[in-house]
């Protein structure tokens, strides 16, 4: 069975104020004339279909469209929602859209209901498990405690459960929306770490001939049976090394892997600039960037008169500017941004209390309230959107 994976739509997002909407409908042009050109057999969307729990109207056509021509092409598609997307709004008439070959898969509790899709060798059960909050989906699924790891187990125990009742010979698929240890993030991610650690060991997946994996932007192989297929766009220029792709799996009689990557349009490149002023003005190797997004650090000690309107005389697209004077890191004048870059939300919370201690840091107890304060305010924010 040929499977193209794929993933993190993000249908309705924006690049630096951008839109985004042509070029996302040109990568389902190419997604549609890709499953034609190749002779796929399935289309799998690993989440994130959509930027935001309530998408605009221009890219909910875009969905609207591109499952037409998916349904119409005849060529099943299996897709999850993400952590962007609102489960229940992206659900609505799953089982009214599946007569037409698309197959829904946003609820927990259906996590070890698959979809089967025979070949010439026999049943291959998709297994769909959407994005699992841990504190909003433990109960669902029996998990021993409410971690990324301990649902997302608990999940695949179903899974493995529901494999093993089947004919022996049963091939499977499992599409999921998490962040596995091994994989590399970019700065386009919403975080995702509500409940403690976030990432999960790939061993969690163990017992399944291929999982599709959605969320982390880069395409990444965690193992040969464990990818991520990566969003289809840049998303943020952390991703301007990206090489923007989906993949091409053939699933053998026997489960075997064979993958092949497929390259996706690019309406622009990215490119990421950083020195003095004068040297991005007037470094002849930068000429190829002409004609790219640009986002430019400069680093000249005192800023320059105008800095942005000249850099975009001679890159058009120029799209961000960001100031890093060169300075001794001990500098007072040091930027507060830089004295803080590399430190996550915990870490600032518990360099403040040191901080308005004289030096004194929170105690174990202090930091475990610390964390318990974070995950909170997480789960609000994903609790409002999935409500809203």
């Amino acid at each position: 069975m040929r499977i193209l994976h794929t993933s993190d739509w993000h249908l309705g997002r924006s690049f630096h104020r951008v839109s985004l909407l042509d070029a996302q409908a040109a990568f389902l042009d190419h997604l549609v004339e890709t499953v034609a050109r190749h002779q796929v057999d399935v289309v799998v969307v690993a989440g994130d279909v959509y930027d935001r729990a309530v998408p605009p109207l221009t890219a909910v056509r875009l969905f609207d469209d591109a499952l037409h021509r998916l349904a119409g092409a005849r060529v099943p598609t299996v897709m999850i929602s993400g952590n962007h997307d609102s489960a229940r709004r992206l659900g609505v008439g799953a089982g009214l859209i599946a007569r037409a070959g698309i197959h829904l898969r946003t609820d927990p509790a259906d996590c070890a209901t698959p979809v089967l899709l025979p070949d010439a060798h026999g049943d291959v059960a998709f297994y769909g498990l959407p994005y699992l909050e841990p504190a909003l989906v433990r109960d669902t699924l029996g998990a021993a405690k409410a971690g990324h790891e301990a649902v997302l187990g608990a999940a695949m125990e179903r899974v493995r459960a529901d494999l093993a009742g089947r004919p022996d010979g049963t091939r499977s698929v499992v599409l999921a929306h998490a962040f596995v240890a091994g994989g590399e993030p970019s700065d386009s991610e919403r975080d995702i770490t509500v409940g403690g650690v976030a990432a999960v060991p790939a061993g969690v997946f163990d017992g399944v001939d291929y999982v599709a994996l959605g969320h982390l932007h880069g395409c990444q192989t965690v193992t040969e049976r464990v990818r991520y297929s990566g969003s289809p766009l840049a998303y943020s220029f952390s991703e301007h090394t990206h090489r923007k792709t989906m993949w091409l799996i053939d699933l053998g009689p026997g489960g075997e892997i064979t993958a092949e990557r497929l390259d996706c349009p690019v309406p622009r490149p990215l490119a990421r600039l950083r020195g003095r002023l004068d040297t991005l003005l007037e470094g002849p190797a930068l000429e190829r960037h002409r004609e790219s997004w640009v986002e430019a650090t400069l680093t000249d000690p005192v800023r320059p008169d105008e800095p942005m309107a000249r850099l975009a005389g001679r890159f058009p697209h120029i799209l961000t500017l960001v100031l890093e004077p060169e300075r001794d890191p001990e500098d007072p004048r040091a930027s507060y941004a830089q004295r803080l870059g590399g430190r996550g939300d915990q870490q600032i919370a518990e360099d403040f209390v040191a901080h308005v201690r004289g030096g004194s840091g929170p105690s174990e107890a202090e930091r475990g309230v610390l964390r318990a304060a974070f995950d909170d305010v997480r789960v609000d924010d994903t609790v409002n959107e999935v409500s809203r």
